[in-house]
Order: structure tokens, then sequence, then C-alpha cells
């Protein structure tokens, strides 16, 4: 993707919570780094102090933590027009506990901290997107603990494949059953099983 369409592609998810003038839109453009991630290499690793929030403007990439089991526990796919990274470390600055890893050639845009906290100095609205970009991200998170408690793993994986039909294709049987918290070998059932019907 190049820098025009980038650019383009995140003022657009900015718009749908706040307008900003052509001025505001450059500054805000000027504070942002690009990063490129090849496929199976880590944006960032357990241990790590979170750097930048994270916009995607191409490719796909995965975010998880280990459990003891040594099993991957995946908690999000990322894809364009979403945002990652881990949000308690980059507000502490403490160390994450997750691993995020490209699974296609990715492409991102960052928010240092410091330019993140001059972004609300200079352009104070941008409070209230990020505001509504974390109630958005939490209300998600309870919504997807409260179904892994309630819901099946073959309801898990039906409800996965409806609310996210663009990300579906894009990832492995296995990472699909390490989001969905099962085997590689249960989910090849449930798929054929729904598959099936």
């Amino acid at each position: 993707m190049n820098y025009k369409n980038s650019h383009t592609l995140i003022l657009n998810n900015i718009a749908r919570f706040i307008d900003l003038t052509e001025l505001e839109k450059k500054k805000y453009l000027s504070l942002l780094t690009e990063i490129k991630v090849k496929k199976k290499a880590f944006l960032m690793k357990a241990g790590d102090v979170t750097k930048y929030e994270y916009f995607i403007t191409k490719g796909c990439l995965k975010v998880y933590t280990i459990g003891e089991d040594g099993a991957p526990h995946i908690s999000m796919f990322a894809i364009e027009d979403y945002w990652t990274g881990d949000m308690v470390s980059f507000m502490t600055k403490e160390p994450t506990h997750y691993f995020i890893k490209a699974t296609e050639d990715s492409e991102l845009l960052g928010v240092s901290r410091a330019n993140y906290d001059l972004l609300f100095h200079e352009i104070p609205k941008f409070e209230r997107f990020y505001r509504m970009l974390y109630q958005r991200s939490l209300v998600s998170y309870i919504k997807r603990s409260n179904h892994g408690l309630s819901l099946t793993a073959e309801e898990r994986y039906i409800e996965f494949k409806m609310k996210y039909p663009k990300v579906i294709n894009r990832i492995t049987q296995k990472d699909l059953a390490g989001y969905i918290g099962i085997t590689p070998e249960f989910m090849s059932k449930i798929i054929t099983k729904v598959n099936r019907r």
C-alpha cells in the first residue's frame, strides 16, 4: 500500500468518530511512524514495552499470549483498518505479556507515546476519538470473555465466521483453534461438521 492510501485509510477510520480540519489532518499524519513487518516476524514480544498504538494499513497480525501448557492463546487477529497493541503496556510503560506476530507481510502506522501525549495537547478532540476506540475495545473484550464461558466451541466458530468474514480465509486452522480455545484436531472436526450443513 502506498503512503497516500495508508493515510486515507487511517483518516477515514478517525472520521467515524471525530471531524478534523485539513490542518489537523496534516498535523496528525506528521506524528505517525511507518512500520513494516515481514510474514512470521514479531512486531512485539512478551517482555517488551509497547512503544506504539498500531493501525494496520496492509496485512494480518495475531495477538496472543503463551499459556502454561506452552500453547498460544490468541486474543485477536488484526487486519487492514484495525488498531492493535497493548494499551496497558503503552500507558504504564510496563512490559507486555503479549506477542504480536505477522501472519502476512504487513504495513502499519504507529503513534508513539510521546506523540500520543502531544496529540492530546495540540488537538484535544483526539481524547474523544481514543476514548471511543478504547470503549469499543473494552466492550468487544467483555463480550468475547462472556461468550467463552457461555458458548460451545462450535458456536464460537460460527460467530467468528459471521463476525469476521474478511479474516476467516486469511488465517490458518491452527491459529483459528488458538483463538477459539480448542485443539487443531477438534477445530478440524467442527469445520467439517459446520460445512456439511
